[in-house]
This record gives C-alpha cells, sequence and structure tokens, in this order.
C-alpha cells in the first residue's frame, strides 16, 4: 500500500471511528446500560464494519486489531459521551444528523478504497464500502434488539451505496483518488442529510 494511499485512507478511517463511537455510546445511555454497556456499544458500533470488511477481503488480523489507535479512538469517543453525557445530549438534532452521515460517508469511502487497494473488482469495492458504513450500526441495533436500521425504509444504506459508487464511477474517469473519495463522500453525505430533511424512504412492499 503506497504511502500516498495509505495515510489518507488511515485519517478517514480514524475519524469515522470517533464519529460512530459516539453514536454508540449515546445509543447505549439512550437504553441506559452501564458503563460497560456504553463501552461495548462504542466499541461495536466504530469497529465492527470494519472488521468485517477486513475479513471479507482477506485483510487479516484486522486493521483495528493491529492498530491500538483503533481501539483507543473508539474509548475515547465511548468514555466522551459517557462523561459529557448532559453536553451530548443537549447538541441539536440537526447536529447529530450531520455527524452521524459525515461518519456514514467517512467510512463509505474508507472501506472502498481500501478495497480497491486489496484490487477487488468494484462492483465488491462498492458493497464493501456499504458494509463498512452499515456493519458498525446493524452489529449495535442487534445488542439493542433492534430492528437494525439498514433494513428499515431509512434511505441510509442506500446513501453508503450511492456514495461508493460515485467513488468508483470519478476513479474510472481518471479522478486523483482524494477527489474521489471527496466526491463520494459528498454524495453519501449530501443524500443521508437531505433524505433525513425531506423524509425519504424506500418504498415499502404493502399486501393489498
Amino acid at each position: 500500500m503506497g504511502r500516498d494511499i495509505k495515510i489518507p485512507l488511515q485519517a478517514v478511517d480514524l475519524a469515522g471511528t470517533l464519529l460512530f463511537a459516539m453514536e454508540g455510546a449515546t445509543a447505549a445511555i439512550t437504553a441506559n446500560l452501564d458503563v460497560l454497556g456504553v463501552m461495548v456499544l462504542a466499541f461495536a458500533t466504530a469497529l465492527a464494519g470494519g472488521i468485517i470488511r477486513d475479513v471479507l477481503i482477506g485483510a487479516a488480523p484486522p486493521q483495528s486489531l493491529r492498530d491500538w489507535r483503533y481501539a483507543a479512538i473508539a474509548f475515547l469517543g465511548g468514555a466522551i459521551v459517557f462523561f459529557l453525557h448532559d453536553f451530548v445530549v443537549a447538541i441539536p438534532g440537526p447536529v447529530m444528523i450531520g455527524l452521524d452521515a459525515a461518519a456514514l460517508s467517512l467510512f463509505a469511502v474508507a472501506g472502498t478504497e481500501k478495497a480497491l487497494v486489496y484490487n477487488m473488482h468494484p462492483f465488491i469495492a462498492i458493497l464493501m464500502g456499504t458494509i463498512t458504513g452499515v456493519g458498525g450500526g446493524t452489529v449495535r441495533d442487534i445488542l439493542l434488539a433492534h430492528i437494525p436500521a439498514v433494513l428499515r425504509t431509512d434511505v441510509y444504506a442506500t446513501a453508503a451505496l450511492a456514495g461508493s459508487a460515485v467513488l468508483i464511477g470519478a476513479r474510472k474517469l481518471r479522478l486523483s483518488s482524494p477527489q474521489a473519495a471527496a466526491l463520494g463522500g459528498m454524495t453519501c453525505f449530501a443524500l443521508r442529510v437531505v433524505s433525513v430533511w425531506q423524509h425519504w424512504n424506500l418504498p415499502l412492499l404493502l399486501n393489498k
């Protein structure tokens, strides 16, 4: 993995890890879990998607288990929410939605880029980007005994899928890796935020 790819990719991965850890910890506190539960959900939400991706593409052991910084960032995110809970819950809803969309975008981009580095087919790279973005949230919802958000009508996984696809398309058009990643990330972010703002949902199959 070249230096020009590795450093930005890791920075994006770590940024997404912090945001998703805070999101998982917030969900744990909302569910009235203790400090262990907060940390477990912070770790699961932040790291599960990347672990699943790395296992599927053959990057073993997963990066988040080889590099202590991932666990440290996840712990930091959980600790921030636990000790500053009153401040975190006071953050306006639109800001939290923006942070969630940013984390989804960062992970979708990082997952797609890493799959490409491991010479995965572009279609598979798109799927890996989507799995990276939604895997942690899916594990979090399962631990909380909820139906995973990605299986409901909310435009969430679709946003990650679109962002990953745009990244691949931009690379095919010979844009540089940072340009393609920025375009894919902005697509994912915009689609997620606008879908919440406009209350967009995927269609349901209704029994008539």
